[in-house]
């Protein structure tokens, strides 16, 4: 019975080399160890063996079965790695092919709302510059007529990153940094994210604005005006109206809001307030450098979010961060 046995093992271990393939591997497995296989037929027979062979001739059968499946296993591995190298040399995929299902990808409605914001001032002239987000108090606030006890300081809640340096709350330090830079005449846009401490369905802790400057000789409320017109029809339609409501911001003196009221937001619509708007308080023409008797300008600010929001008429400006894809791809041009 052992001579049987170490028979059945030498040839089993014989056939796993030999295999070519993983079901012939199996058939070998099978023929062996299966419920009918030949080393499971002799473990059956136990029972007619007398007790004194019988521990001998099990723990012999039970060896040659640890070995087989070992064989097996390694045999196995190794054609299943025959098996892939053929596969992937047939199976050759061409990069250069185009996409069965092509995808179109499309800008964020807030990149296509500042650009065309900006194209239609480009229009007028204006040129474009930026500036940093992590900004200086005093460029933030000091330069732009903002002292450390005014209130309108109040009005902003700021991300401080450590002593004297914030990130800005607005765009305006770029203004600064261009009016000390350069002598006047400027007419610039200022376009940028900004950050303050605030967040619900309208409002972001980071939101995008752009502001405008134009200095030279002799600017006068009505020159804004008709920027502002300009502006208003080319954004939200040939029949858009704007009005001015004195405000207060202390960058700007007189300072006003601008509404405008058109077909898109439905007949009837009343006036929605979409920007800020002012002629340059002479402080900041003295920040600048500049002799305020011989120069005038004028500056504006509008929130690149809440124009998005109007053109699309998407109620919560929270989606626009959520970077959903099924959101985004209802702007594709």
């Amino acid at each position: 019975m052992l001579q049987k046995i170490d028979l059945i093992g030498d040839s089993a271990l014989k056939e796993v080399q030999k295999a070519e393939s993983l079901d012939s591997l199996e058939k070998i497995r099978v023929s062996v160890l299966g419920k009918k296989g030949a080393l499971s037929e002799v473990l059956k027979s136990l029972g007619t063996i007398s007790a004194q062979e019988r521990p001998k001739i099990g723990a012999l059968a039970n060896q040659w079965k640890q070995k087989i499946d070992q064989a097996l296993q390694l045999r196995k591995e190794k054609l299943e790695e025959i098996e892939l190298d053929q596969k992937l040399n047939q199976e050759k995929i061409d990069t250069t092919l185009p996409s069965l299902t092509p995808h179109s990808g499309a800008l964020h409605p807030l990149t296509q709302t500042t650009r065309k914001i900006l194209q239609v001032f480009q229009r007028l002239g204006f040129d474009v510059t930026t500036g940093p987000e992590v900004e200086t108090e005093f460029l933030n606030f000091e330069s732009v007529n903002i002292p450390q006890d005014h209130p309108a300081r109040d009005m902003q809640d700021t991300f401080f990153l450590g002593p004297g340096v914030v990130l800005r709350t607005h765009t305006s330090p770029v203004q600064m940094r261009t009016m000390m830079s350069r002598p006047w005449p400027i007419r610039v846009l200022c376009p940028g994210a900004v950050y303050r401490v605030d967040s619900d369905a309208t409002h972001s802790p980071m939101f995008h604005q752009v502001e405008g400057l134009w200095i030279d000789k002799n600017i006068r409320m009505s020159d804004l005006k008709g920027v502002l017109e300009f502006f208003a029809r080319e954004i939200f339609g040939p029949d858009a109206k704007i009005r001015f409501r004195p405000s207060y911001f202390p960058f700007v003196e007189p300072g006003v809001e601008v509404d405008v009221s058109c077909d898109l937001f439905g007949k009837g619509a009343e006036w929605l307030e979409i920007l800020g708007a002012g002629m340059v308080h002479p402080k900041l023409f003295e920040s600048a450098g500049y002799d305020a008797k011989e120069v005038s300008g004028f500056a504006f600010g509008m929130g690149v979010d809440r124009i998005a929001m109007l053109l699309h008429k998407i109620s919560d400006i929270r989606l626009m961060f959520q970077g959903d894809i099924r959101f985004l791809n209802q702007f594709s041009v």
